[in-house]
């Protein structure tokens, strides 16, 4: 079985993926990868958000146990991330969440497939079931997807603070930085959570902000 000392932790093994300064915009590829996604709207503060991050991580950590035990192979569940994405993308400056949409997901190793999360997907709603204050519900669960995401070319910075104050740095990087370098934006706004909301207060909070690019 995998050792402690060979435990894959994808924001070691990519660390570029999951690293930047603050106020510093760096141009990165981003390979094809592996992802558990589920969607919804309303932004965070929508009826559906809760069930949907509870579904992502039970999904996430069941593939994780199962990947040790019955793969030999195992390795640290990554970090929650999302996409996001509106009518009118300046909605994301103004704060506006409930005209948000979103995608959330949480990377998976690339020795798993759709066969591996069918058997806990299962497992996972026989448990959910048998509990009487289940934080999600077979419906959500089984919204829950295994897809490769390919984002190439991306434009990226570290914020730290609170996500509502996100809204200057964005600014900054869809007015000024992606056109004065000759750029497009394309695909949907990234965000990697680099630590737990309920653990850190939020001047402390660090995500990765993310912008695929075309590049002209």
């Amino acid at each position: 079985m995998m050792s402690k000392k060979n435990k894959i932790d994808f924001k070691r093994q990519d660390s570029k993926l999951y690293t930047g300064k603050v106020e510093r915009f760096d141009l990165i590829k981003v390979p094809p990868l592996n992802y558990l996604m589920i969607d919804g709207d309303g932004g965070p503060v929508g009826e559906s958000y809760p069930p949907a991050i509870a579904a992502l991580y039970g999904l996430s950590y069941g593939l994780k146990f199962f990947s040790k035990i019955e793969l030999e192979k195992d390795y640290v569940v990554g970090p929650l991330e999302g996409l996001w994405w509106a009518d009118d993308m300046a909605t994301f400056v103004t704060r506006e969440k409930s005209a948000w949409k979103w995608t959330m997901m949480i990377r998976q190793p690339d020795w798993l497939h759709g066969e591996h999360l069918d058997q806990v997907l299962e497992t996972s709603i026989a448990k959910n079931g048998d509990k009487s204050d289940a934080p999600t519900d077979e419906a959500t669960l089984r919204s829950v997807r295994l897809e490769t995401f390919d984002e190439g070319d991306c434009v990226q910075v570290l914020h730290v603070g609170s996500y509502d104050d996100e809204g200057p740095i964005l600014a900054q990087m869809h007015n000024e930085y992606i056109p004065q370098n000759k750029m497009k934006m394309i695909g949907k706004h990234h965000e990697i959570y680099l630590n737990d909301p309920r653990k850190v207060t939020p001047d402390k909070l660090k995500t990765i902000l993310r912008q695929p690019v075309h590049l002209q």
